[in-house]
């Protein structure tokens, strides 16, 4: 019995001492909360590495702490049904000091305008805290919880890590749906196909032409004299140069030269002589009209009198006698 009242007081003093040694370490840590309000979270993943009294951090400020840990099926037992929904969720109870929030807006609307908390790593050490920071609504909506939750409720967002190990399983998911038997043999089919074409096929036949094609140019090469080809190109180049740097050359242009110029002139004098013969047509043909106007009356009055002269010729061969109606005049004879 004595022995019993040693361990007893042993515990008591080990579980004092802890509590101070805590104590100390969280009022040397600057971690006291004046005024909190306490909120929960729940979280569809393990939340290993999370313990009472880690950090509720908000972009690396510290803002409360981790007060308690369990399961929802647990806490809300009386409102909760038995599924798997409820079973898998973690529910996470912490405090935030109002003094460093400022509280400038409540929860209820921080949490319209995307307030969230997620799970993070402090760095390698395996230990996480809980991070505070506002998302979109529309790509993070708040997920409706069908129990009253006991204090404030901030939505949850899958963790970095998470994101990984689902985008990880969903990869694999697609990998194991691949038939990768049929693929296999499909890419060895092919490549046997390959092997045919090249060895006996259109392939192997193309290849034949193109190495007899390469031969017939090599030969058409060897046999153009490309040396002495080249040669006479450099003949006709030095007598084309030649011929452009020669006097006669230099003549016949001097002379295109002066009969260019001398057509100029000509070209620039012709201008005023068509001016000149256009005023001597339009002269003329005033003059022209000018004298159709004058011979007009004359002709008219000419072709009356032909007319007239018609008429008494006329008039003369049917009626000679009517022209002498009185005998004519009586001329004497002379005497012989």
């Amino acid at each position: 019995m004595p022995e019993r009242a040693v361990y007893v007081r042993v515990g008591l003093l080990i579980v004092a001492g802890l509590g101070l040694g805590v104590g100390l370490i969280w009022f040397l840590g600057g971690q006291r909360i004046g005024r909190a309000e306490t909120a929960e979270s729940y979280f569809a993943e393990s939340v290993q590495g999370l313990e009472i009294g880690a950090p509720v951090k908000y972009r690396g400020v510290t803002l409360g702490r981790v007060t308690d840990i369990g399961l929802v099926s647990a806490e809300y037992r009386d409102q909760t049904q038995v599924t798997a929904r409820t079973y898998r969720l973690v529910f996470v109870r912490y405090v935030i000091d109002e003094e460093k929030t400022g509280r400038a807006l409540d929860t209820a609307a921080a949490v319209k305008l995307g307030l969230r908390v997620r799970l993070a790593a402090q760095g390698i050490t395996g230990l996480s805290y809980l991070e505070l920071d506002f998302v979109d609504p529309a790509d993070h909506p708040a997920t409706e919880v069908p129990w009253q939750p006991k204090v404030s409720y901030i939505p949850s967002i899958p963790s970095t890590l998470s994101q990984v190990q689902n985008a990880a399983q969903q990869v694999l998911a697609k990998l194991n749906s691949v038939d990768i038997e049929g693929v296999v043999g499909a890419v060895t089919g092919l490549v046997r196909d390959l092997r045919q074409q090249v060895s006996q096929g259109d392939a192997h036949q193309a290849m034949v032409q193109l190495t007899a094609l390469e031969q017939t140019l090599q030969d058409s090469v060897r046999s153009a004299d490309l040396p002495g080809l080249t040669a006479e190109l450099r003949h006709t180049s030095a007598a084309l140069r030649g011929v452009v740097q020669g006097q006669e050359l230099r003549h016949t242009l001097a002379g295109a030269d002066q009969a260019a110029n001398g057509l100029a002139r000509v070209a620039a004098q012709l201008p005023p002589l068509i001016a000149e013969l256009r005023a001597a047509t339009r002269r003329a043909g005033d003059s022209t009209a000018d004298l159709q106007q004058a011979l007009v009356p004359l002709l008219r009055d000419m072709q009356a009198t032909a007319q007239n002269l018609r008429e008494t010729t006329e008039m003369l061969r049917q009626y000679p006698a009517q022209v002498f109606s009185q005998p004519p005049p009586h001329t004497p004879e002379r005497v012989r």
